[in-house]
């Protein structure tokens, strides 16, 4: 046991024990913040997963696979199932490559046992999943059984026991038991056996690497598989289900578009001027054509819920109508205080106010502010310009119909304009604190060298302000679009019944789904669906946007 323990404190000596002891304290310092993060944010993404794959009111039901997404995206939510497990595979080529660049640092004659047991320890995070959410309908279903019995702690504890013993959820555990094993002692011979400098990193990778494909694999199987059961279904019907046709149709009008893109931005960077002409006109035509070619794409929405396109409709026009509008006065208001003018503190504190205010008491001022009445504040005001009373938030009309404009210019109906004049004035002194943060942070002897050269306040703004804002500007932007389209307390609020969905944005009807019709699967899938909209508009935000973000 001495001699143990001295070689023990040698090992820990060592320059390995001491790279080992900093690993060690660095993963216990990130382990509860990890925990938190799979808790809170990986599993409610998950669970809204698995949830939608069932018909599931109040108590989990039987399984549907990708019904409750054809019902709310017609054809589109198949196309949609299609192209996440390729992009599925795709993330999985992309670890693979990080795997291959690890290995040819080192030797895979060495490494090949590190590979083996992140293999072994993918599956086994694999079948833990697959039991956990075995077990997680069993143990919900409790309630249900001992309805109409004598309820007590003794009663639940007995069928909280039976549920790990119930069928299916038996043999998923006894599978994970055994996996679990496994890469306990394959990692165990990795680490005390072979281990190496790279040993830590290449198990990861491939743990995730293999987590990742049979993920996508599994993905690919349910849309191809739920596909043709449709198109069968349909066939039986005397229908025809187009699904194939749309999706190369979809994609290839997408892939047009993003070619498109690309031949835009290589024409800006063009330095001649045919090669710019020739870029911008090849541009144009793709992406006239790609629009052209995704004409599938209202046919394949076809079968869709009409309220769920209407309610994302409306979130688009939120966004569009709140976000450009609360940056633009925010940045004014913040170039404006940024200035040296008296009680500037007071102004700061004042605009920031209603950032800070409960949103229930803001929005009832708002309502009485807004009402249809013709004693109300607001319709008192357009009295005194000549201009006759509103209905405000029960008024189902679009404020171009209202101004005689044509119908593609019609806009959101004038409650909906009432929600944005509301979100618009309640984030812009956030938009402005955050913006004096940026302005405090460029060097004023830029100003004074630009002054010297003779450049006005404009050319200072544009070349100067802007250009060293855009961190700030790309940050607010992306936070403000992730928040517009999570929008619901404000919205709620200021909602009527007499303008019925035309104020609905996608989480108010989500909301909706789940409270007044208990449709917990259906509402779970279009919460996914809208998880995978806000994902993708954020990373092609980082994508166009952040390129253009100048970090000094």
């Amino acid at each position: 046991m001495f001699r143990g323990g001295l070689d023990a404190e040698y090992m820990l000596n060592t320059r390995r024990g001491r790279i080992l002891i900093e690993n060690l304290t660095a993963y216990a310092f990130l382990g509860p913040a990890g925990c938190l993060i799979a808790l809170f944010g990986l599993f409610p993404v998950a669970f809204a997963f698995f949830v939608s794959l069932h018909r599931w009111r109040r108590f989990p039901d039987e399984y549907i696979g990708l019904a409750n997404y054809e019902k709310a995206l017609g054809n589109l939510g198949y196309i949609l199932f299609f192209w996440l497990s390729l992009l599925g595979f795709a993330a999985t080529a992309m670890m693979a490559r990080r795997l291959l660049k690890t290995l040819r640092r080192a030797r895979w004659s060495a490494e090949w046992p590190a590979l083996a047991a992140g293999a072994v320890s993918g599956f086994a995070l694999l079948l833990t999943i697959d039991w956990f959410f075995k077990l997680i309908p069993v143990i919900m279903l409790i309630p249900r059984l001992v309805r109409g019995q004598d309820t007590s702690l003794a009663l639940f504890m007995e069928k909280f026991g039976e549920s790990f013993a119930s069928s299916g959820v038996h043999e998923a555990g006894n599978a994970m038991l055994v996996g679990l094993l496994a890469a306990v002692v394959s990692l165990s011979i990795v680490l005390r056996r072979f281990r190496s400098d790279a040993s830590g990193e290449l198990i990861v990778f491939s743990a995730i690497t293999t987590a990742l494909s049979a993920g996508s694999a599994y993905l690919l199987q349910l849309t191809l598989q739920e596909t043709e059961l449709a198109i069968a279904q349909a066939r039986e019907a005397g229908e025809r289900l187009p699904v194939w046709s749309q999706l190369v149709f979809i994609s290839a009008g997408i892939g047009m578009i993003a070619a498109a893109y690309v031949l835009f931005q290589r024409g800006i960077k063009a330095l001649e001027n045919r090669r710019f002409i020739f870029m911008i006109f090849s541009g144009l035509s793709l992406a006239v054509g790609g629009y052209l070619v995704m004409a599938e794409a209202p046919a394949a929405l076809a079968a869709g819920d009409d309220d769920l396109l209407q309610g994302f409709w409306v979130t688009v026009m939120y966004a569009g109508g709140t976000v450009p509008v609360q940056l633009t006065i925010g940045l004014l208001l913040a170039y404006l205080l940024f200035q040296p003018i008296r009680f500037r503190a007071f102004f700061r504190m004042v605009y920031f106010i209603p950032y800070i205010t409960p949103f229930v008491a803001t929005s009832i001022v708002f309502r009485v502010i807004f009402d249809a009445g013709k004693t109300a504040p607001a319709n008192r005001m357009l009295t005194l310009v000549g201009i006759e009373p509103q209905r405000w938030i029960l008024e189902r009309s679009s404020l171009g119909s209202l101004l005689g404009l044509p119908d593609f210019l019609a806009g959101p109906a004038l409650a909906l304009v009432v929600i944005m004049i509301y979100s618009t004035w309640t984030y812009i002194g956030y938009d402005a604190v955050i913006f004096l943060a940026g302005l405090g942070n460029i060097p004023g002897e830029l100003y004074e060298a630009a002054r010297i050269d003779g450049a006005g306040g404009w050319r200072i703004f544009r070349h100067i302000t802007l250009p060293l804002l855009s961190p700030t500007i790309f940050f607010l932007s992306l936070v403000a679009i992730i928040g517009t389209f999570q929008a619901f307390t404000q919205i709620w609020i200021l909602r009527t019944g007499a303008v019925g969905s035309k104020v609905n944005t996608a989480s108010v009807y989500i909301f909706d789904e789940l409270q007044n019709s208990n449709r917990y699967g259906y509402a779970s899938s279009m919460a996914f669906v809208l998880f995978a909209l806000i994902l993708l508009m954020t990373l092609f935000q980082n994508r166009i946007m952040g390129r253009r973000v100048f970090y000094g």
